[in-house]
Order: C-alpha cells, then structure tokens, then sequence
C-alpha cells in the first residue's frame, strides 16, 4: 500500500490524541494513564508521515531508530515486519514508546512539526509493541553467526540492555548481570507503574531472552564477583559497565534525617519493587500516605513520578515544591499536564530549609524560603536566589526529596585501574568508543554522564556496542 494522500492533503490530517483514563479515575488506581492507539487510529497517524527525502526524525532519535521505514510498514498494516525494524535499532520499542521524551528528539525534529504538529513517532512505536503482545507475533530482527566472544554487561537498566540487545545480534555471547532480584534497573525500580507497567519490562526482557540474551539477577558486581574476576576467571573478552547513578542526593538541611522523610529513590524503589501499590494485598513497605500531606522537593520526571504516586497511595494533599519557576522544569510538559489534572499543586519558586519535626522524631513540617530568578547557571535556566525575609512554613506528614543523584561507587571502588573523574563517574576516553582506561572495559550511561533520560543511556548503549563488536574483531585497544 501506497500513501494516496498528496502531502498538502496529509499535514492536513489531525494528530490523532491518546485515549487516556479519565483525572478522577486514574488518580484512584495504578493503572496506565495513556490507553494506546487503536490500529485505525495508528494508521491515520502514520499517513501523516510526508516521507522525508532526508528524514530529520531519525538524526534527532539517540538509537537511530529507522523512522520512516518503520512508519512506511505501519501504513501498510504489516506490524510484525514494522516491529522487526524497529528492533533493529531499539530493543525496548514498549519502554521508549512509554516514556521517551520524543518531542525533544525525533518528533522535536520532525519536518511537518515547523507548522503543524509533528508526526506522533512514540505513539506507533507503543502500537507496533503492544501489538506483538497482543498477536503474539513477534518481530525479532536476525543475528549473526557466533563469534565465540563473550561480554558481560553490569547492572540491567536501558543502557545495558541496549548494548546486550546490539551485541546478541552481532553474534557475541552476551551476559547481563544485575544486583537486584528484578532485570531493568530504573525501569522497574524508578518509573511507576502508571506510567510503565512492569509486565511490559518483563516482556521486553522475556523477547530479549529469544534472541539470545542471558540474565543473571541477584549479582552485585564489586561484591559477588569483580570485574577482573569476570575477565580473568570467568572468560569474558569485554565489559560494559552501566550501573547507573543511583546514589540519591540530598539538601543539606536541618532535619533530613527525620522519620517520613525520604529519598525518591528510596519512595518509588519501595513502591515499585515492594509492589506497595498493590496494598493490602501486599504489606505496604512506606509510611502510610493515605489521608497525609506530601511533598516533593524538586521539579523532574524523578519528582512527578513520586508525586504521583503518592497521591495513588492516598495522599489528602499533594505539593511539589519547585525552586524555580514552572517554565524551567526539567519534567516533561505531558506529566507535568498530567499531575495537574489529577490534583498535584504546584508551589513554584519555593525551597525548603529546614525540616521541622515533633518530639518523637517524625516529620511535621518545613521551614521554606520563597526564591526569586537570578541570571542563568551553568544549566541555562535562570539561578533561584533566596529572598531574604521571606521564610514561612507548611505542615507536612511525609516529604520526599528528588533533587538528583550520583554514581554508586561499588564498581570504581573494587576496580583500582579503573579512572574516574573527580564526581566520582567513570572515566571514557572518548564519548563515541565509551573506552575506559582499563584494558577490555567499557561504559556509558548515568554512570558516565550523570542523570539523564532512558533514551539517551539507550544512545550511549548502542554507541558501546559498536565499540565492543570493533574491539572483539580486531583486538585493537
């Protein structure tokens, strides 16, 4: 099947809207918010695609996911084959078509996004893999013949899994080991299930296994095994170390170590992986929201993930507190939509200074300054300044703080000839090789960059396994 429709007639075309759960509804339950496009719908939308001669689409996509081809298959409703191209280039086409940030990235670089709105690229990357699992048929792309090389990949989170995904096709013999008792790393520990459910993790995980991945959960690597202890005793010919950066951050205030005051990492790892959101039917492993007042501090995906959640869990009130204004949050502008609609306020150009806390050691409250916009920072947006005098408080029952975080330092710590830069991240050579200043070892993701999003640790680990594969056939380091 042929688009039909002349360009002029397809910019014409309406970008077709996500079914969602209604505010009221979705903020009483853990269910996903976006429904999904059905297949008439997806069609409407790949139509739109005016076929670019130079499609900007893909350059703007940090895996180089074959856009245009992908969409091409969807328009003549071959979804398995659309599914098998888009494996290709990403391996977790149901995470990223979830939560990418895609109007950053390929939709943000979309041709008829200029005057009209762009071409809704994640919504039928979501479609083509909700459709696999819903046919069953299943796309996998083809590997190459065995190469007898085998590469380890620590921690199991979408930089790893990338890499894993990328290497198995190049015909290497690929090990993913993770330390928790779950294989995705933020995927299942960070995002909440409203937003990823963790049977789709676990599904992308199940179709990596078909094609040729192994998993190994449970192995905290600089304590069960090290990473020489890998190469030299284990036989692995490489390692790709992306073990993220897990180490939450904090104020540096007054009272952070008072009872219901939490990391985010902490609240949603406890969330997720405890699976809190399904209480009673499993005991609830966080101090109980329900009819509390909760705050984030911080104005992130991290920090609207945690609000969320904790309006799930029953919170009377739900604040973040955010200190800079609305239009300097990092947090995408759909979760930030919807946050809002389910209740969340948002206290903007507000910070805490001190935690206040009752004569038993719980949190009941905190002591905040009111900020005002200086020049920019280092980060382009505007410095927050405190204004003096203006401090007040707000009573508080539970607090959360999502301010960021750093590496874990358990693999740099137990790898001596392992560099790292003075924050404590792994060192690389080159940003494209992802080399290391050890012999055999590569890495990328959070623990080389700091913080960033799934779709960019994707990126780094697609860029590590075209380093692995040219140093495993050529030995040159």
């Amino acid at each position: 099947m042929t688009n039909p429709l002349s360009p002029k007639e397809r910019v014409k075309i309406p970008r077709q809207r996500m079914p969602e759960q209604a505010p009221g509804d979705r903020r009483q339950n853990f269910h996903e918010v976006n429904l999904g496009l059905a297949a008439a719908m997806a069609a409407t939308e790949a139509s739109r695609c005016i076929e670019c001669a130079d499609p900007k689409c893909v350059k703007g996509c940090p895996v180089g996911v074959k856009v245009r081809e992908f969409v091409d298959l969807v328009l003549k409703q071959d979804f398995r084959a659309a599914a098998a191209k888009m494996r290709e280039d990403n391996v977790l086409p149901a995470v990223t078509g979830r939560v990418c940030p895609q109007e950053d990235q390929c939709e943000g670089a979309c041709v008829i996004g200029k005057k009209f709105d762009p071409l809704a690229i994640g919504y039928l990357e979501r479609f083509i893999a909700d459709w696999e699992a819903e046919s069953g048929e299943l796309g996998l792309p083809p590997r190459a013949p065995a190469t007898g090389k085998k590469v380890a990949c620590v921690g199991s989170g979408p930089a790893s899994l990338t890499a894993a995904g990328d290497l198995v096709q190049k015909g290497h013999d690929v090990t993913v080991f993770e330390a928790l008792h779950e294989i995705g790393g933020v995927l299942v520990y960070g995002i909440p299930e409203f937003r990823l459910p963790k049977d789709i993790v676990r599904r992308e995980v199940a179709n990596m296994e078909k094609m040729g991945v192994r998993f190994q959960t449970n192995v905290v690597v600089g304590r069960t095994v090290t990473i020489d202890e890998l190469m030299h005793q284990e036989g692995y010919d490489a390692v790709f170390v992306a073990t993220g950066a897990g180490l939450p951050k904090f104020l540096d205030v007054p009272g952070e170590n008072l009872n219901g005051v939490y990391s985010a990492n902490e609240f949603l790892s406890r969330v997720n992986l405890m699976k809190a959101y399904r209480f009673p039917e499993y005991d609830e492993p966080v101090y109980d929201c329900r009819g509390k007042q909760v705050a984030v501090i911080g104005g992130g995906n991290t920090a609207l993930d945690a609000i969320r959640t904790a309006l799930r869990l029953g919170a009377a009130k739900a604040m973040m507190l955010y200190r800079r204004s609305e239009a300097e949050m990092p947090g995408r502008a759909e979760e930030i939509h919807h946050a809002k609609d389910e209740g969340v306020e948002i206290h903007t150009l507000t910070h805490p200074v001190e935690f206040l806390g009752d004569e038993r050691g719980w949190l009941r409250g905190a002591r905040c300054i009111r900020m005002a916009l200086g020049e920019p920072d280092d980060s382009g947006r505007r410095r927050p300044v405190p204004v003096p005098g203006s401090e007040f408080e707000i009573p508080l029952d539970v607090a959360i703080v999502a301010v960021g975080t750093g590496p874990n330092p358990l693999v740099q710590s137990t790898t001596p000839d392992l560099a790292t830069n003075r924050k404590g991240y792994i060192a690389v050579a080159d940003p494209e090789t992802l080399r290391t200043s050890k012999k055999g070892v590569f890495a990328g993701g959070d623990i080389v960059t700091g913080a960033a999003t799934v779709i960019l640790a994707m990126g780094a680990g697609r860029k590590a396994a075209r380093s692995i594969d040219e140093y495993l056939r050529t030995g040159a380091w």
